[in-house]
């Protein structure tokens, strides 16, 4: 979407009540980690570029989650044609966190380092074990679970390609 949309646009756009993104733009709502894909997927942007600060450190993203995936952001790294966003999660288990799409061409790129987790697109998720590896196009619906008792955790690579670049 262009700057200068409004505000009732991008939430309709997103999916996401008007008052819900305007309390996320004025501060006085926390967003979840939900809710920020959409709003990022709808603009076209990383979510990093929602929640930080240009050179603002990554630690400034703390307090954000969504209903089972809490991120921690490792580092983001600008290239000419994508931006990287390099994380660790943890999954709580017992909840199946569903992922809006995001912009087109972003793909994720998980490693599981402790815990058996499910996921991908939520059509087809895969089922990962410690040191096990999955890519997919998170260009549409998605899903994170941890299966058993025990949280999960992993380092998840996000690489969203520059609007107006090929991906």
């Amino acid at each position: 979407m262009a700057q200068g949309t409004s505000l009732s646009a991008l939430a309709r756009a997103a999916g996401i009540g008007k008052a819900t993104l305007s309390g996320l733009e004025h501060g006085t709502r926390n967003a979840t980690l939900e809710t920020l894909h959409a709003v990022a997927g709808v603009l076209g942007v990383p979510i990093t570029a929602l929640v930080l600060e240009p050179g603002a450190p990554p630690t400034q993203m703390a307090d954000v989650h969504g209903s089972a995936v809490t991120p921690s952001l490792i580092e983001v790294f600008h290239e000419p044609q994508v931006t990287f966003e390099l994380l660790t999660i943890l999954v709580r288990p017992g909840v199946l966190q569903h992922s809006p799409a995001h912009a087109p061409g972003v793909t994720e790129h998980l490693t599981v380092t402790r815990g058996v987790l499910r996921v991908g697109p939520a059509t087809a998720p895969v089922l990962l074990h410690p040191g096990e590896h999955h890519s997919w196009r998170a260009d549409t619906a998605h899903v994170y679970e941890a299966l058993g008792a025990d949280e999960a955790a992993a380092v998840l690579l996000i690489r969203s390609p520059r609007t107006g670049t090929p991906s």
